[in-house]
């Protein structure tokens, strides 16, 4: 082992005279500890939510959705056939999709309507694997015998919570954009029934959304043989901008394709900007312990002023002195990093307990799905992160040690000795 590092090692305790600089070595390695959990833990919050959000984004809605500008698409089978040849495309939907009233007798809720082919819906979008009661094969048979007998509508979870329906219960859907008769437009209304609910995890879709097949939806809007659109599966999701542009320059004017993430780009940006600014915040904490290992590094060089003066008589070098003291301010950064990190994934990978059990104990709930938009508290640790975390932490502590160890260096032997 190399002496710098012996001698350096040994400093790091403290004599009994001087038990204060080894409470101060103590303190610096705990804040450098805090930091690197804190960012850890932040991160990995942050990430989690990212993600989560994107799968449920993506689990309800399709990876790009082609329009007709200011017109219903009439040629929607010619139109799919088309897209189909675009390179990355795996599965082709019509959809329709139009804003209407649900009432179902105790209570009324404005929602978006979409309809859906179900065989393709299948093949571009998870909506069948987020149904939880019922089926969505309902949609197309009519439910029920007789004059009973009415379409199959599919909600949201919150929304069937919201209107107190179940499955089978009976709800009207009413379009303001009704039939004109000798009294004025007069909304249109059609009673459905709930064939299924589903739960996607994500509040804003399941309190705001509902699904008839696309010919029940062509009736009801009078729409003809038209929909307002076709939605496309890509096998690259994080690709699917070039795609668009591609569709949007080889389809003429009249269409308009856009991405996943252009129609969600609000959202996306802020919690990326989001994370980055947590990051570069949360580091301060890790600067605030750098100065308490500068502080440990001054105050242990006034005490080893005279171990310092012998040292160069003995024939240490400048960078042999300058080393001892890096070398000490290292081991204080990375202790408090490894620490760091061992305690932050310890917390990171075991959150969602964790806050059950704080939320249980303070009576609060922290994590209100109306405002998060999601139903649970997701956490995901990327190693990237990690690494990024623990080697800025050792860096700052680096910088924070070469001030201390170059005023080290610079020590005369003559000038530590003359009093002693």
């Amino acid at each position: 082992m190399p002496f710098e590092l012996i001698i350096g090692l040994r400093y790091l305790k403290a004599k009994r005279k001087s038990t204060f600089i080894s409470i101060i070595t103590f303190i610096s390695t705990a804040g450098v500890m805090l930091g690197v959990m804190a960012l850890i833990i932040v991160l990995a919050v942050m990430t989690g939510f990212e993600e989560d959000l994107k799968e449920k984004i993506l689990g309800t809605n399709a990876h790009i959705v082609v329009v007709r500008n200011g017109a219903p698409m009439e040629d929607y089978r010619q139109v799919m056939e088309k897209l189909k040849g675009f390179k990355g495309v795996t599965a082709v939907t019509p959809f329709i999709y139009n804003q209407v009233m649900l009432s179902s007798g105790k209570n009324v809720s404005g929602v978006v309507l979409r309809g859906i082919d179900v065989a393709t819906d299948r093949l571009v979008t998870r909506l069948s694997k987020s149904v939880v009661e019922g089926s969505i094969d309902r949609l197309e048979p009519l439910m029920g015998e007789g004059r009973d007998s009415f379409p199959g509508l599919l909600v949201g979870k919150e929304l069937a919570k919201h209107l107190q329906l179940f499955v089978g219960d009976k709800v009207n859907v009413i379009s303001p954009m009704g039939n004109i008769t000798p009294l004025g437009m007069m909304p249109r209304m059609k009673p459905f029934r709930v064939a299924g609910i589903f739960n996607t995890g994500m509040f804003e879709y399941d309190s705001t959304l509902a699904y008839v097949s696309l010919g029940q939806a062509q009736s009801f809007f009078d729409l003809g043989d038209t929909v307002t659109g076709v939605q496309l599966k890509v096998e690259d999701v994080y690709h699917t901008g070039e795609l668009a542009r591609s569709i949007n320059l080889n389809m003429g004017r009249d269409f308009y394709a856009r991405d996943w993430m252009q129609m969600n780009r609000n959202i996306l940006f802020a919690l990326k900007t989001e994370k980055v600014v947590m990051f570069i915040i949360l580091t301060l904490i890790v600067l605030v312990a750098a100065f308490g290992i500068a502080s440990t590094l001054f105050m242990v060089v006034m005490e080893k002023n005279r171990d310092i003066a012998i040292l160069k008589s003995m024939g240490a070098t400048g960078s042999s002195i300058m080393k001892i003291f890096v070398l000490e301010g290292l081991v204080i950064g990375v202790i408090g990093t490894v620490l760091g990190v061992a305690s932050g994934l310890l917390v990171a990978l075991n959150l969602e307990p964790i806050i059950s059990i704080i939320q249980k104990i303070t009576g609060q709930n922290f994590f209100r799905k109306d405002i998060y938009y999601l139903d649970r508290f997701p956490s995901l640790v990327v190693p990237s992160d990690v690494v990024l975390i623990s080697v800025t932490a050792v860096l700052i502590s680096f910088i924070a040690t070469l001030y201390p160890a170059w005023q080290a260096s610079r020590m005369l032997p003559a000038e530590a000795l003359r009093y002693e």
